[in-house]
């Protein structure tokens, strides 16, 4: 064999031990990565999965301690949650479902309108209204909690729902989100054209740029109404009529019962009954989710 041959021999066996090598590493690294990502997941459904257990054991089997296996104590546990006069279970869902579903309507919205604004229109205070709205994300909701209190004690409107709804129509985090969004999704050029065929304002956003925009808008809305859902600190400081409590102000009224009254059997389904929902809002609408935030992180 030539010195030609030999040489491209061994050429090629190094290729084939340095192909076998670099799928070797390929192969460790995705078994290192499918590990983590079990554990993550276990850890993140651990908790769902002590919440179902819990539901369907009695107080003294939860004060023992934990368990992998159910108990056989889910009628009754459900049985004495929705017969409490105290706790009206399901008022609570249908008050939180009301509240939770007019904020995250009217917030996103108004929202996308203000990033309409925002975005297809030039005016002089544009870059400090921007700034301004930017910089109201930063103040934390208990600065201003008193004040607002005080301000919604005035105007009567204690134990309503409009204190609750009504705000969310200014959520700067929901505006930056879509803004961000729509520089991405939507050129002016649509817009022109749009006016130039004598489409009006509020017809060219209802009709061209909320369209565009479902990706960004279903994400919100889901993320909103969530939050509106889970939100404990405002509503306890303005409801204060059991027929008007949202289902976080039941749990913690629930949880804080008497000692000889406390059922953590109780607790536990009630903490089922609020997170039910919002599990089926993520299982239906989850691919909006992954759409959305990616679509919206790329901009050009």
């Amino acid at each position: 064999m030539s010195n030609s041959g030999k040489a491209s021999a061994s050429a090629d066996i190094k290729g084939a031990n340095a192909g076998v090598k670099d799928r070797i590493i390929l192969t460790t690294e995705r078994v290192l990565c499918y590990i983590v990502l079990i554990l993550i997941t276990f850890l993140c459904l651990f908790s769902f999965y002590v919440l179902i257990i819990n539901t369907t054991r009695s107080h003294p089997d939860i004060q023992k301690g934990f368990s992998f296996l159910p108990g056989k104590s889910f009628i009754v546990n459900m049985k004495n949650v929705l017969a409490n006069e105290n706790i009206p279970v399901i008022k609570g869902m249908f008050n939180s479902l009301f509240v939770a579903a007019c904020s995250a309507v009217l917030s996103v919205y108004f929202s996308a309108l203000t990033a309409f604004a925002i975005h297809a229109y030039n005016f002089r205070l544009k870059k400090f209204a921007f700034t301004f709205i930017l910089l109201v994300m930063m103040v934390p909701t208990q600065v201003s909690a008193l004040g607002f209190v005080k301000m919604i004690g005035d105007w009567k409107l204690l134990n309503s729902y409009i204190p609750l709804i009504v705000p969310s129509i200014a959520a700067p985090v929901v505006f930056f989100f879509i803004k961000q969004y729509m520089d991405s999704v939507l050129p002016m050029e649509l817009i022109e054209a749009a006016r130039i065929d004598g489409a009006r304002e509020f017809r060219i956003f209802n009709q061209i740029v909320l369209p565009l925009m479902k990706p960004a808008l279903a994400v919100q809305l889901i993320f909103t109404f969530v939050s509106s859902w889970n939100n404990y600190f405002i509503p306890s400081l303005l409801i204060n009529k059991a027929s008007k409590k949202t289902l976080p102000l039941l749990i913690a009224q629930l949880r804080s019962a008497d000692f000889l009254k406390f059922d953590m059997g109780q607790v536990y389904m009630m903490i089922a009954f609020a997170i039910v929902p919002v599990i089926i809002v993520y299982i239906c609408l989850s691919k909006f989710i992954v759409r959305g935030v990616t679509l919206g992180g790329v901009k050009g």
